[in-house]
């Protein structure tokens, strides 16, 4: 699979414009959501984290928080260190309530930070060769962490490696929009999503972030 930088700006454009054609023409209620909105509104250019690392970094710290309170926490973190994302060593070294009190992260989330440094730092967790492997085992190698749940893994896949038919089945967005297009009385369960999501494929990354952005304009 190219990374990220290897595919050009044309080439995402398009791509993205095929994935809701498809979302589109398989599913009457993503229709719906979408309208006329184009590609550009609903799947602008991701903005993958500057390594592996960091990008995991940013998933856990947003676990179970709203987007604006995980971004506002994932600042702090970063001002910490100049910044820019710490390293795993920087995390080590680090002492945990210098990093509690300067960026207001839970004893939780940073005992996983401090297990997913440890990871790293012994070479238990090989990230540039977790990056290659297919999303279900590359989803168990992550798991194996202390702290990274299917939803980080799903994060990471979507948004640091671009995979496109990811489907977060954990996400309370996702199942919220899907409860309020679909007028379900309760939040769908992973199999009731996983399996309204078949027709999704192979873009249920794409499906997901429509979800994600007809949630937002319900709420602006």
């Amino acid at each position: 699979m190219p990374s990220s930088s290897a595919i050009t700006p044309e080439a995402r454009v398009s791509g993205a414009a095929a994935a809701l054609r498809h979302l589109r023409e398989a599913d009457p209620i993503l229709a719906g959501l979408l309208g006329d909105a184009t590609a550009g509104e609903v799947l602008p250019a991701r903005d993958p984290q500057p390594s592996h690392y960091a990008a995991l970094v940013r998933a856990i710290v947003g676990q179970q928080l709203s987007t604006a309170a995980a971004r506002t926490i994932h600042e702090r973190l970063l001002a910490r260190f100049e910044g820019r994302p710490p390293t795993p060593r920087e995390i080590l070294e680090t002492e945990p309530e210098a990093l509690r009190s300067a960026a207001g992260l839970s004893k939780a989330k940073l005992s996983y930070l401090r297990s997913l440094a440890e990871h790293v730092e012994s070479g238990e967790l090989d990230l540039d060769h977790v990056a290659t492997l297919p999303d279900e085992e590359l989803i168990r190698e992550l798991t194996a962490v202390k702290g990274i749940g299917e939803w980080s893994a799903h994060m990471f896949l979507m948004f640091q490696l671009g995979r496109p038919d990811v489907l977060a089945v954990g996400d309370l967005g996702v199942r919220r929009a899907v409860q309020l297009a679909w007028r379900l009385d309760d939040l769908p369960t992973p199999a009731m999503l996983t399996k309204l999501a078949q027709p999704w494929r192979p873009h249920r990354t794409a499906a997901c972030r429509v979800l994600w952005w007809s949630l937002e304009r319900t709420r602006a």
